[in-house]
């Protein structure tokens, strides 16, 4: 009986347990369900507020934007035109064979990529430096072949040899995907080095030919 009645009496309090579990359960979700309400609310509040704004400022606001897009528009027409008033310039001291003797090679490979921008080729990168793998201007011409240019700038008395030629025949197509190759030079090439550029069609520029294409009364390497 002892036991019986123990059982019988402890079995309110689990339910009222479970009954206050229940409820404080309840009481979390209301109260996670309010803030997410007032959450929402919020968000809706300045949405309005945001819309209602922009309705009251959006003449400003285009006006602010159309300004700012007329004065980048300006910049960018501003530097393109100093480029070419740059880019005239120097090709404008380029026109006699002496202004090539007295640059550095550095120098050198700028000036003839600045020679083939102003007859019309695109995409010219000056990629000269250790390791450049016998390219020093890589460009497209005006009919759209990928050339390669090899600068030597040599006093008169040192020649451009058949080993200078030999590198640019075996990179250019491989390696740099060219279709042209040009070796343009200050001084001229060895007879063996000429040999050699007529036998697999690299280009030779001396520094006669090289006169006449800054002059503008030469035809550029490429043609």
């Amino acid at each position: 009986m002892d036991q019986e009645g123990n059982t019988v009496a402890r079995r309110p309090a689990r339910r009222r347990t479970t009954i206050a579990r229940r409820g404080r359960r309840g009481q979390r979700a209301r109260d996670q369900a309010v803030l997410l309400g007032g959450g929402a609310l919020v968000a809706f509040s300045l949405a309005i507020v945001a819309v209602q704004w922009l309705a009251h400022h959006l003449l400003a606001l285009t006006g602010i934007i159309a300004i700012a897009l007329t004065a980048a528009v300006a910049t960018v027409r501003a530097r393109a035109a100093a480029d070419r008033r740059a880019h005239h310039a120097r090709t404008a001291q380029l026109r006699h064979i002496g202004a090539f003797m007295t640059m550095s090679p550095k120098a050198f490979e700028h000036a003839l990529a600045d020679l083939c921008r102003r007859d019309g080729c695109t995409r010219v990168t000056v990629v000269g430096g250790s390791g450049d793998l016998a390219a020093d201007v890589l460009a497209t011409t005006p009919s759209g072949q990928r050339i390669l240019i090899q600068a030597k700038r040599y006093g008169p008395k040192t020649l451009v040899g058949s080993q200078d030629v030999q590198k640019v025949n075996g990179t250019y197509r491989d390696i740099h995907g060219c279709d042209l190759a040009v070796v343009v030079t200050t001084s001229t090439f060895t007879k063996a080095a000429a040999a050699f550029c007529t036998q697999v069609g690299i280009r030779m520029t001396d520094h006669r030919a090289l006169a006449l294409w800054a002059e503008g009364t030469g035809r550029p390497p490429w043609h």
